[in-house]
């Protein structure tokens, strides 16, 4: 148990929260991960994500400052909406930062969308560091990609940079396509198709003949996209990670495969150093961010302010 200051991560997504708490560094002290609680809509696993960071504060750090928050959300945040985030209901409209300024008052709070906090832990601390320009490649509930340049991951105009589960899958879908790419690969899409968790449907392929085409059609329906994406950006690395990287095997491969063969200057292809966690890592390193720029703004003040305390 620590007094000194903490910062707080928190991820919340479509069927996991994590929460850790660490010092100024970054190095963790505790973390938790329970459920979502999808299934009873947003304000249900909103309140369960904070209380859980309450507990684990409780627990690991009472009485000590919390410096700053950072949190990661799959969608775009802002305070009062999270836009393209329909994995669970409700969350699209949830004011995700006015509620967790009220959770946590007096408090830096800092946002981002999961995927791209995941990217900015791969940069600072793992996978991606010195590679520019770079790709995340984010594989689990639903799709999505980050780009990094300079060492900073691609926000875009509207915060929605690097989401590739809306691309169009062939010509014949404009104007209006019937499906998006996250809808046949992801996940989710796998789940909703055969009533079994994603990683059961990858597990049963390696014996079954017929699922082991349709598996082989996803990893070619992704490379497709992947492929035309690294065409675009010329990265010198990508990193994968999500909760499909546990299937790795099977993805890996034909991924490779095609960026090798499509890619005029194929990048090197890695799983991410931290392929189920690295959302959470990003949301650290939001806090401390936040919380270093509080403490220079102190110093450069003369005190440190005393309004960053535990709730």
């Amino acid at each position: 148990m620590t007094t000194d200051p903490v910062v707080l991560g928190l991820d919340f997504g479509g069927t996991k929260i994590a929460a850790a708490v660490c010092d100024l560094s970054g190095a963790r002290l505790a973390a938790a991960v329970v459920s979502s609680l999808a299934e009873q809509g947003a304000q249900a696993s909103f309140d369960h994500g904070v209380q859980t960071a309450r507990d684990l504060l409780a627990t690991e750090a009472a009485g000590a400052p919390i410096a700053a928050v950072g949190v990661a959300t799959f969608g775009v945040p802002a305070d009062d909406q999270v836009a393209l985030a329909p994995a669970i209901d409700g969350w699209e409209s949830l004011p995700i930062g006015h509620a967790l300024r009220a959770a946590f008052p007096g408090v830096p709070v800092r946002l981002a969308n999961d995927v791209k906090a995941a990217a900015t832990a791969e940069v600072r601390w793992g996978a991606l560091a010195g590679a520019d320009p770079a790709l995340y490649l984010n594989l689990g509930t639903g799709l999505a990609a980050a780009v990094v340049s300079g060492g900073q991951v691609l926000a875009g105009y509207h915060g929605a940079a690097g989401e590739i589960g809306y691309n169009v899958r062939e010509q014949a879908d404009l104007p209006t396509p019937p499906t998006r790419l996250e809808d046949v690969v992801s996940g989710r899409a796998l789940q909703q198709r055969f009533l079994m968790p994603a990683a059961e449907v990858f597990a049963a392929a390696d014996t079954d003949h017929d699922l082991d085409a349709l598996i082989t059609d996803f990893v070619n329906e992704l490379a497709f996209h992947v492929v035309n994406l690294a065409i675009l950006i010329d990265p010198q690395r990508i990193a994968v990670g999500g909760g499909l990287t546990r299937s790795w095997h099977r993805i890996g491969p034909g991924l490779g495969a095609a960026l090798r063969a499509a890619v005029p200057y194929p990048p090197s292809l890695v799983l991410g150093r931290y392929p189920h966690e690295a959302p959470l890592l990003g949301a650290v390193a939001l806090a401390v961010d936040a919380a270093n720029t509080e403490v220079n703004r102190a110093i450069e003040n003369g005190y440190f302010s005393e309004r960053v305390r535990q709730p």
